[in-house]
């Protein structure tokens, strides 16, 4: 059972986003030591956070950030800031997905299972790497899940979330062309309203992180349906 941590403390909202978690068969705790919630956090281990971004003593930036040094768990923010910059800052922070409150439950438990089912699903059944971690390793090249980390020959760089994702369906069919449909589906819960752009976008800053490994070639561009992901030890040699 997937458990839920629930960062929120208006008293109202909290109980109704419990009682509509446990509803849909998930377990779920509610924050309640707002000054220390790292300590609750680390204790409880949740799958998932709910957090809300105007909170008692530190706001839930703080938090996310606070999260993510233990953590690379999916979380959505919940806010009734509204504007296109609260969101921005959310995702900068390391929030994964914003919700507007007055609430839509059944967009906002869409979004829980869509997170989820990225995180924990079809993808995380990888094999570990070499240095015992989850994660995925290609010809030497090694993703370090839990870290959001990608090494080649003893260089590492950190990755962003989508970047991690991306580099995690690429690895997966390493040396198969990875459809772009298949990537969208993979970054965001609702395609419909993503520009085809914005994976291009995504594709370019992982290229420029392998480029800092010594892998300048490693993704392909398969004109009309997607990209490959081939790593060549060769050219790591050279």
């Amino acid at each position: 059972m997937y458990r839920i941590f629930i960062v929120e403390d208006d008293d109202k909202i909290a109980s109704i986003l419990q009682a509509t978690m446990t509803k849909y068969g998930f377990e779920a705790r509610r924050a309640a030591k707002f000054r220390d919630l790292l300590e609750e956090f680390e204790h409880y281990a949740p799958h998932l956070a709910l957090l809300d971004i105007n909170l008692p003593y530190y706001d839930g930036y703080y938090w996310c950030r606070q999260f993510r040094k233990l953590s690379n768990l999916p979380i959505i923010f919940i806010s009734a800031r509204a504007g296109e910059m609260d969101q921005v800052m959310a995702i900068e922070n390391g929030g994964d997905d914003y919700v507007s409150k007055p609430i839509h439950l059944d967009l906002l438990m869409a979004k829980v299972r869509g997170a989820l089912r990225r995180v924990y699903g079809e993808y995380a059944n990888a094999a570990p790497t070499q240095s015992g971690g989850a994660g995925l390793s290609a010809n030497g090249l090694l993703l370090h899940m839990n870290r959001n980390e990608l090494e080649w020959l003893g260089r590492k760089v950190e990755l962003t979330k989508n970047e991690m994702l991306l580099a995690e369906c690429l690895m997966l069919q390493h040396g198969e062309v990875a459809r772009r449909e298949e990537l969208l589906e993979a970054l965001w819960d609702d395609v419909q309203f993503v520009d085809d752009n914005t994976l291009t976008v995504n594709v370019t800053r992982l290229r420029r992180k392998l480029e800092e490994l010594g892998l300048s070639k490693a993704i392909e561009t398969i004109r009309g349906q997607g990209y490959k992901l081939t790593v060549s030890e060769e050219e790591g040699e050279a």
